[in-house]
């Protein structure tokens, strides 16, 4: 199954979320994150095979069960508790001038983040999973750009503009699994870890 660490944005902050995506609405060529799916990934681990899809010729491939000790030692080593966090500013990756992802950013709270991601990539790693291809960057995904249309708006909006989304508690990592389908991706949380 497809897996990835989150934290979630509350229930609270999906209005103002969806406000943000109504100010990008004009820009052809986006897809929107569904606000009830709005969220931080601390970690992508790809696809991961339960106990029973493994077999002895993989069988020093991380499974779902590392992933669940992996987060349960991740939110332990760190030992930060729950933390504030403020979510707001826009962005865009991998670059202003070639834009694959609109990103809304963190302001308070990204120290946290960033100490929680070093204790998963840790943690994944002794258990297996592949080592991070970038250097984590704390956002929430806002929107993806299909084509190059509606660029001017999105680059408009990222120099000259600065929302705010909202402020929160972050309480718990959650071990989510993705199921791709026609309609886009749907969230499963599989585990909870108490931060």
């Amino acid at each position: 199954m497809r897996l990835f660490f989150a934290i979630d944005l509350p229930e609270e902050l999906q209005e103002p979320f969806a406000v943000l995506q109504d100010d990008l609405a004009g820009a052809e060529g986006l897809s929107f994150t569904d606000p009830e799916q709005a969220h931080l990934t601390m970690k992508f681990l790809g696809e991961v095979p339960t106990e029973e899809e493994t077999d002895d010729a993989n069988g020093d491939e991380p499974t779902v069960s590392d992933a669940k000790v992996a987060g349960a030692v991740a939110a332990e080593a760190t030992d930060l508790g729950p933390f504030e966090m403020e979510v707001g500013g826009l962005g865009a990756f991998p670059s202003e001038e070639y834009i694959s992802v609109v990103w809304a950013g963190v302001r308070d709270g990204a120290a946290d983040l960033h100490e929680l991601a070093a204790a998963l990539e840790t943690a994944t790693t002794e258990r297996g999973f592949s080592p991070a291809d970038n250097d984590f960057t704390p956002h929430v995904t806002v929107a993806r750009m299909n084509d190059a249309r509606g660029k001017d708006l999105v680059q408009d909006r990222i120099r000259n503009e600065d929302p705010t989304i909202g402020r929160f508690t972050a309480e718990e990592l959650r071990l989510t699994r993705s199921v791709l389908g026609e309609e886009g991706a749907e969230h499963e949380t599989i585990a909870r870890f108490p931060l």
